[in-house]
This record gives structure tokens, C-alpha cells and sequence, in this order.
């Protein structure tokens, strides 16, 4: 059956449901009876299903978009699995929303479906970020919980991020069975729509105030705040969450010099001061570094939508600001904590593969175990309750600017990454350095480790089957070089197969299956591939890295690993 007779087929079984509102049957029928089948392929030619994120998708009408019905029936899915995972318990979930377009709509829509199931829910009355979420649900001793987010996307996605009952985004096979509940509902009139609303209770502060408590233990150096706490920052929560905590966060640590982006203060779904709301891309940044500049500030950091993001600035040896990137700040993170680690049996701390292996060294030199996991969150979380009681957790983090410092959050958390880096800045200060100084200091003591990541975005039914198209490609058919070097490594995470290219022989990969490829060479270059489960994108991640001997000589080996990596992105994307 052919994309176009899948969707023609899913939206007129939509027209058939005598549950779907009329309002919508009429944009179904446009859809059937316009010339260009484009859009009636991209909104019914398939169900969301969960990934690396959750349910995540372009808000409007059909199986394969964000709206009332596939909201309500993942949220139908996951009550009826939660009934038969805690048989003849009492459920509790949370649920949360950011400043998105649709948001708190579709999030009393996911309460009142939970309610009309009989299952208590906690609602936050206002938005708040992802991880108080996350953490709500272990503090209210919940046995899941959900935020209405697309995170990072641009403005006409939202999503559905499901957590389980340890505070972390599903994993399997949780994911695949809440899947199957959702696939298995018959028809809307199976979904609960309303009902029990007596189920519902708004959450107060005091669970903003039991995450603050927690945060504040965790801090060290804050004798060094007290003395430092003019040291000026700027914030920006870029029309999202992160005004609602991280401004406090901070107040309430000592910090008494932060400024806040005010045109960007206010929730807007339509993010109507950036192209995207995303703290990876420079241009979200502007107005940030433009009052740190004015106000010659130290320090800027601005999240994303949902605050499970953090994009920091900071200046150079000229006082120019720069942006990190996410591997960057998260080595300067590591550092900074393997630096203050005391008193804790069996530490260790996690990253996902394609995060730099900068970590992977600091932390050999440290004597403290680096475990790397798929990308996502939820699989970091996973290794988590794995070794809890075996072992002491530190940090984690990512190269898309995800940082999860303790484990009182499952998730990655921008509000305590703030707090965090506000606490790095001042230390730093007080020492008479600048985080810039520490960044270069690393390269010369753990090696000069620089990356760079290419996004190929390929929308729609025909940009799914191009990025499938050129993963297979990659897999069979690998380049034998890169730059030059020979490939010496090849890592399959599909196949679970990594390949010594020199000597034939192959071993098992000990993670869960994905669509991952990486290539190494035997000069430490590193590519990985890989489509997000997030967005309509493919992937390439580029790794390199040279020595650093002095300070001076920075610049030219920068100039030299840039000049490398855009070598090897040309030949990728020829």
C-alpha cells in the first residue's frame, strides 16, 4: 500500500468516527479533496509513536500530528498500562505544560482522561519546566507522569514527554507496551474524555520548595557565592519556563546580580523574538549577549522552551563573548565537580555516545567510571536505577545541551545547571580566573578535543524515506577514510556489532539496539550518524583532537582542527 493510500485510508476511517468534532471532520475532507496530497500524507500516513523524546509533532489535524484525539489516545494507552502494570493500586500521575501554543489545553485534556480512568492526578496550575516535573513525580510518589512540550522545535510542534514512576522519560519496554495499549484502542469512543474530575488536584509551591532545598545541598563553594554574589549574569527563559525557577533558583543561592532578558520574559507560544527557540542556535542567543555586553556581565545562560536546556556565554581572553558549545560546558561541568569530589564510594558520572570523549578522559584521570548510554536522557536515567545502592552518582550530561547534576531529577535540568555554571563563574572569579581560562587549561591538560555537528533536515513522508535512504547507505557502504585516516573502528548500535576494521574481527555492542553509526580512526577522529527521534533530521556529529602544549598556541590549533572538521563534513555530505 502506497504512502497516500495509508493516509487516504486513516482519514476517512477519521471521518467514519462519530467522536471527532466536526470541525475537524471539515479539515479532513479539505485535505481528501485538495490536488496536492502533501499535507493529507504528512498528517495521516502514520500514528506518532514514542522516541528519544516522547510523542513529539506538528500541532493540527491527523493521526500523525499534535492535537486533541492523539493526545487523548496516548493518554488512554498509557492509563490502561498503568492499570495493568500497578494492578489493585491506587494510581497517582503529574502533570506539567510549557508556554507552547496549546499547551495547557491539551494538558487538562490529558488530565480529565486520566481522572475519567480513574487515576489521581496532580496538575502544576501554571507552566513550569520539564525536570520539576520529573521531579514531582518521585516526591508525590506517583507512578507516572507527563509534560505537554516539544522541548526545542520550532513553534508549530508541541509533544507528549510519558514518564514512569522513578522520574525518567519511559524506556523499554514501557515505551513499545504504552504503544501497544494506544494501537490497541479500537476506535475514539474508547477514549475517555471526561469524567471523575474530582481526581484532579492543583499542585502547590511547596514541591517548587522541596526542589530548591535539594538543589541548595548540592552546591558547593557557597561560602565563595557569598563573597562573589555581585558577579553580574544575565538570563534569558526565552519566552518558556525558565523565568518561573531559574531567576529564583538563583536569588535564593545568593546571587544578587542577575538580570533578566525582559522582551523575552513573558510566555509566548509564538516565540516572537527568535526564529527558534532553540539555546543551541547563536541567534536565539542575541538578545542575551546584547544585555551582557551593555552590562558587562560575566555569565549568560538562556533556556529553551521547557528549561531541559541550557545554552551558556561566556567571554574570551579579549572579553569577547563566545558561546560554548553543549561539550564544552558539559567538560567544564565534570571538571569542576571531579575537581570538589569528596567522600563518595564508587562515583562515576554518564554521557551519551556521541558526547565528547573529553569526559571519558578527565574522568580516567580522576579514577572515576564514565559510562556512556544511547542519546537520550531517559537511557542515562535507566543506568541510574540500575546501579542505584551500587554505586555514587555525580553528573550527566549530553552534547545538545542537557546537564543533570545529583539524581533527584531524572532528566536533564537547566534550573540546576544554572545554578551550577552561576557557581562555577564565581569560583572561577574569586580564583582570579575566568571560566575561559579553565576551558583552555583542560585542553592543555586532557587533550585539545574539538566538534562540530552537521543537521540535514528532511521533512515530511519523502524526508523520512530520504534520511532511511541515507543511513542505509552509510551502513553499507561505509567510507574507508576520513581525512585521510583510515577507518580502523566501525560501530553499528543496529546491528550491536562493532567491527575492527584492520583485523576483521568484530564484538558485541552491550547497549540497546539503535540507529547509530560511528566511525573511528586511529589518529582518535570520530564520526557518528545518527536520525534524531525528536526532529524531521539526520545527524552527523564530527569529533577531532590534537594536543594543546601552551596557551599561546590555541588559536592556530584551533584554526587547524576547524579546518579538519569541515574536510570531513564535505566529505560526508558530498
Amino acid at each position: 500500500m502506497s504512502l497516500l493510500e495509508k493516509a487516504t485510508a486513516a482519514a476517512k476511517q477519521w471521518l467514519n468516527e462519530p467522536s471527532i468534532d466536526e470541525t475537524t471532520k471539515i479539515e479532513v475532507r479539505e485535505m481528501l479533496d485538495a490536488p496536492d496530497s502533501k499535507k493529507l500524507i504528512d498528517s495521516f500516513y502514520k500514528h506518532l509513536e514514542f522516541g528519544t523524546g516522547g510523542l513529539r509533532g506538528v500541532m493540527g489535524v491527523g493521526s500523525n500530528c499534535i492535537n486533541k484525539y492523539t493526545i487523548g489516545g496516548a493518554t488512554q494507552g498509557l492509563a490502561n498500562y498503568l492499570k495493568k502494570a500497578f494492578p489493585n493500586q491506587s494510581i497517582k500521575v503529574a502533570i506539567a505544560f510549557d508556554s507552547r501554543n496549546n499547551s495547557q489545553s491539551l494538558a487538562q485534556i490529558t488530565a480529565n482522561v486520566f481522572a475519567a480512568n480513574g487515576i489521581h492526578v496532580f496538575l502544576f496550575p501554571e507552566l513550569r519546566p520539564t525536570p520539576l516535573l520529573s521531579f514531582a513525580i518521585r516526591h508525590l510518589q506517583c507512578q507516572s507522569g507527563v509534560v505537554i512540550t516539544a522541548s526545542h522545535n520550532p513553534k508549530e510542534y508541541n509533544g507528549y514527554k510519558a514518564y514512569w514512576k522513578d522520574g525518567a522519560q519511559l524506556v523499554p519496554p514501557h515505551d513499545k507496551n504504552v504503544i501497544e495499549e494506544v494501537n490497541a484502542i479500537a476506535g475514539f469512543d474508547q477514549i475517555r474524555f471526561s469524567g471523575n474530575e474530582s481526581n484532579i488536584v492543583l499542585i502547590g509551591k511547596e514541591v517548587e520548595e522541596a526542589y530548591y532545598a535539594i538543589v541548595k545541598k548540592l552546591i558547593p563553594s557557597q561560602a565563595i557565592i557569598q563573597k562573589q554574589k555581585d558577579i553580574p549574569i544575565v538570563f534569558s527563559g526565552i519566552h518558556g519556563t525558565g523565568n518561573t525557577m531559574v531567576p529564583e533558583c538563583l536569588r535564593l543561592l545568593g546571587f544578587e546580580n542577575c538580570s533578566v532578558v525582559q522582551e523575552q520574559a513573558q510566555p509566548n507560544g509564538n516565540f516572537p523574538t527568535v526564529a527558534s527557540p532553540n539555546p543551541e542556535e547563536q541567534s536565539a542567543m542575541q538578545m542575551a549577549l546584547a544585555l551582557a555586553k551593555a552590562s558587562n556581565a560575566e555569565l549568560v545562560m538562556a533556556t529553551d522552551p521547557d528549561a531541559d536546556r541550557v545554552g551558556i556565554g561566556i567571554k574570551n581572553s579579549h572579553g569577547e563573548f563566545f558561546l560554548l558549545n553543549g561539550n564544552q560546558a558539559f567538560s567544564l561541568m565534570i571538571w569542576f565537580l571531579l575537581r570538589n569530589l569528596k567522600d563518595r564510594d564508587n562515583p562515576y558520572i554518564a554521557k551519551t555516545i556521541v558526547t565528547t570523549e573529553l569526559v571519558d578522559t578527565m574522568a580516567k584521570n580522576f579514577k572515576v567510571d564514565c559510562y556512556n548510554t544511547l542519546t537520550g536522557f531517559k537511557y542515562i536515567a535507566d543506568l541510574i536505577g540500575t546501579l542505584e545502592g551500587k554505586k555514587s552518582f555525580i553528573a550527566a550530561g549530553e552534547e545538545s545541551y542537557g546537564y543533570m547534576v545529583g539524581d533527584f531529577v531524572r532528566d536533564k535540568d537547566a534550573v540546576s545547571a544554572c545554578a551550577f555554571f552561576a557557581t562555577m563563574a564565581a569560583v572561577a572569579k574569586n580564583e582570579g580566573a575566568t571560566l575561559y581560562d579553565w576551558l583552555i587549561q583542560i585542553y592543555i591538560d586532557y587533550g585539545f578535543y574539538k566538534e562540530g555537528l552537521i543537521n540535514i533536515v528532511r521533512k515530511g513522508a519523502d524526508g523520512a524515506q530520504q534520511i532511511k535512504t541515507m543511513m542505509d547507505n552509510f551502513r553499507n557502504n561505509p567510507p574507508k577514510t576520513l581525512n585521510d585516516e583510515k577507518i580502523t573502528r566501525i560501530l553499528d548500535y543496529q546491528s550491536s556489532i562493532e567491527l575492527d576494521v584492520l583485523t576483521g574481527e568484530s564484538k558485541k555492542i552491550d547497549l540497546p539496539q539503535s540507529n547509530v553509526l560511528q566511525y573511528y580512526t586511529a589518529s582518535n577522529t570520530k564520526v557518528s550518524i545518527r536520525p534524531s527521534g525528536t526532529e524531521p533530521k539526520i545527524k552527523f556529529y564530527v569529533s577531532v583532537v590534537a594536543a594543546l602544549k601552551d596557551k599561546a598556541d590555541f588559536d592556530s590549533i584551533n584554526t587547524k582542527l576547524e579546518a579538519k572538521i569541515k574536510r570531513i563534513e564535505k566529505e560526508l555530505t558530498l
